[in-house]
């Protein structure tokens, strides 16, 4: 199908929840085996498989089902390939969002949240110009000589890192500098991080930037409290437009990966299926509410689906990614997924790959909780209440492909 999908699946009976675009665990032995994309009807069952609960019952979608109801059959199925490499293209998978489409978009989003937690957003209404600028001063920046990027203030947490990130023994091929994205900190950082040559034209670019690219979280956020019916447009949005909104902006850069032996090894699959993969950045989730995603022409990024396969996202400059984070899952109640992705650097690359992400966090003394829109009658609470200062707080006591939120559960 050429049309980007919508998400979803068709129930032909009874309740029973949809959950998981592959309604499949860890322990199924045929995840060693490539998947490939094929739409299909729900006809019972749970994708989550949770205690007690029976599997997803699936059968294929008919030719006059996927014309006529795209919102129900589209899915994953699981199927042997000859492609070793167990992965699979996310390109017909990946919802596309047009922002330009309020309407369709809000449940598009919402679906998105819940099914993925990860979308694409076209005609995001940030400035391509503005985008082109800051990234030609970013490779100006990690182009210059290691010495003089080495005097600029270590990131702790805000300022530049090589290939050590955090403080727990995480390490990567990538250089980055990480700013904070709080307009009151925007301007007290430009005497702290020192940026070589011409400092003010780096500094306006991601001022303008950041402007943009939050305008857009905000509009993506209102867009989901409006698919969830919140009393409130701005219930979400304001969690991040605040004023003390704990946000913060990175830059990253990943050089083409020049031998093998100098890089940092990653396990995939099951225990018997041990490969070497040239990580630029870790798996792992976000902590915040959601960020946003850009990058360069070049490969690397890839996502986790439910039931552990990982698969590649086509790069496409002109666009934005959104992940959901840790904090928004916890807002759900589990609902929305908090998605784990990484960056694997190729050895083929013909340039670096550059990417520029917004997270987006809410002020540190807010208080999380489940919205009360995502409390069914008589459902229980997946997470204790915490504010997003201790979240924080453990999550940087983390490295980071644990799971920050298992800290927090009931």
């Amino acid at each position: 199908m050429n049309n980007p999908p919508k998400l979803g699946g068709r129930r032909s009976g009874g309740d029973d929840q949809v959950g998981d675009l592959i309604g499949h665990r860890r322990e199924d032995p045929s995840l060693k085996q490539s998947i490939e994309l094929k739409p299909f009807v729900v006809i019972g069952g749970r994708g989550d498989l949770g205690a007690g609960e029976k599997p997803m019952e699936i059968e294929p979608a008919n030719k006059e089902q996927e014309e006529t109801a795209p919102f129900f059959v589209i899915g994953l199925r699981k199927t042997q390939l000859k492609n070793p490499n167990n992965h699979i293209s996310i390109n017909d998978v990946i919802p596309v969002v047009d922002l330009m489409e309020p309407e369709e978009a809000k449940d598009l989003i919402v679906k998105a949240c819940e099914e993925v937690g990860f979308f694409k957003v076209v005609n995001h209404g940030v400035p391509i110009e503005a985008i082109d600028k800051l990234e030609a001063e970013a490779l100006r920046f990690f182009g210059l000589p290691q010495h003089e990027k080495d005097q600029v203030a270590p990131a702790n947490p805000y300022g530049y890192g090589c290939k050590k990130i955090g403080n727990n023994g995480d390490v990567g091929l990538v250089e980055y500098l990480l700013l904070a994205a709080n307009p009151e900190l925007m301007v007290s950082q430009r005497s702290s991080i020192a940026i070589p040559g011409d400092s003010q034209l780096f500094w306006n670019a991601v001022s303008e930037n950041v402007g943009a690219v939050r305008e857009m979280a905000c509009k993506v956020l209102e867009m989901i409290a409006q698919g969830l019916k919140m009393e409130e447009k701005n219930g979400l949005s304001k969690l991040i437009s605040d004023e003390k909104s704990d946000s913060f902006f990175r830059l990253n850069h990943y050089p083409p990966c020049p031998k093998l032996d100098e890089v940092a090894h990653h396990r995939v699959g099951d225990e018997d299926d041990e490969r070497k993969l040239r990580i630029g950045f870790g798996e792992h989730t976000d902590p915040q509410l959601i960020s946003a995603i850009r990058s360069n022409d070049t490969t690397g990024l890839q996502i986790c689906l439910r039931d552990g396969t990982w698969v590649s996202v086509p790069p496409d400059p002109s666009s934005f990614f959104i992940n959901v984070g840790d904090v928004l899952q916890a807002m759900s109640n589990g609902r929305f997924r908090s998605v784990r992705h990484r960056v694997v650097v190729g050895d083929s690359w013909k340039e670096a790959r550059v990417s520029m992400i917004y997270f987006g966090g809410p002020p540190l003394n807010e208080k999380i909780a489940p919205l009360p829109c995502f409390m069914a009658l008589g459902e229980e609470r997946l997470y204790h209440d915490f504010t997003w200062c201790q979240y924080k707080n453990s999550a940087y006591m983390t490295t980071l492909g644990e799971n920050r939120l298992f800290h927090f559960q009931h």
